[in-house]
């Protein structure tokens, strides 16, 4: 047992050194055009490969209508649901905990007033949710785009599963991890900082289970931490790349993610399963594109890998 745990450790770690050599770019490729249909998914989607495309959505009227004022005549009375959280992590590890935020619904008006610091506030501030919040919550937007990206949806054979809105404080990050799908992110104020990793690229930092707990935030503007009973444990990635505990992960000094910056006017697609981390400009507006991922043996294949790497980890 002890031979055959080692091979399986040393395969692991070839795997994990050779993938970027195998098949990626040492940076994230601009496109300056969107693609046809046929060059996104032979160039793209089935290489599972992340680019950043220029003049795509040059022609929606959000790019030069969203402003503070725009938004207060259209959306200002609108309720809206906002992450609250005390440090800027949202759904992330907090000392042995996966922590949610505190969601509350507010007007609008009320998050432009936080960012523009009109008002004082308690905590960190994001309109992050992601149950396709712009077509339920801010439908009126929908307007000054379009509802789907062409050439994507006819690549993927279907039209987006969800159209999500992001607007919040230059505090707030998105702690790394990855997704069950194609996605197309559009800045369209500010500018989005990524860190990506492909999919087990990295295979040594497995995920460990944490008991789910959220934020509650009290009547003197105190956070506590409260767990969510009875919920089952959620599998995270601990490690910050911004500050990574080298002690407990000694090979991450070895580890090479890709960094990219995503300004207003260009498009991000990043594809299925990509660890990412996301840090953004002080009012950043972006809304993404979601296309759930097909479950076919590409997902079976990192399903084994998952199951191989928690193995080794319990050896």
């Amino acid at each position: 047992p002890d031979i055959g745990c080692r091979n399986v450790i040393t395969v692991l770690f070839f795997f994990s050194s050779f993938i970027s050599e195998l098949y990626l770019n040492e940076l994230v490729p601009y496109l300056e055009h969107p693609p046809s249909a046929l060059e996104f998914y032979r160039e793209w989607l089935c290489p599972n490969k992340p680019c950043i495309i220029r003049n795509a959505f040059n022609h929606w009227p959000a790019l030069s209508k969203w402003t503070p004022a725009y938004l207060r005549k259209v959306v200002g009375s609108q309720c809206v649901s906002v992450a609250v959280t005390p440090n800027g992590y949202a759904d992330a590890v907090y000392r042995d905990r996966f922590v949610m935020p505190e969601e509350r619904r507010m007007a609008f008006s009320s998050i432009l007033d936080i960012l523009e610091r009109k008002v004082k506030s308690h905590g960190v501030f994001y309109v992050q949710k992601q149950c396709s919040n712009l077509t339920e919550e801010l439908p009126e937007l929908m307007e000054d785009l379009e509802a789907e990206i062409p050439w994507m949806s006819e690549a993927l054979g279907k039209r987006p599963d969800a159209v999500n809105f992001w607007l919040g404080e230059s505090a707030a990050i998105t702690s790394s991890h990855p997704e069950k799908t194609e996605l197309n992110l559009k800045v369209m104020t500010g500018l989005k900082k990524m860190l990506f990793r492909p999919p087990k690229s990295d295979l040594i930092f497995s995920s460990e289970l944490y008991q789910p707990a959220m934020y509650h935030v009290n009547e003197d503007g105190s956070f506590e931490v409260i767990d969510e009973e009875n919920a089952e444990k959620v599998p995270w990635i601990p490690l910050d790349p911004l500050n990574p505990d080298l002690e407990r992960y000694p090979d991450y000094a070895n580890a090479r993610p890709l960094h990219c910056t995503v300004k207003a006017g260009e498009m991000l697609y990043l594809p299925s399963l990509w660890f990412h981390h996301v840090q953004q400009s002080h009012g950043c507006i972006a809304v993404n594109y979601w296309y759930d991922m097909e479950f076919d043996i590409k997902y079976n294949y990192f399903q084994l890998l998952d199951a191989l790497t928690a193995a080794v980890g319990h050896v």
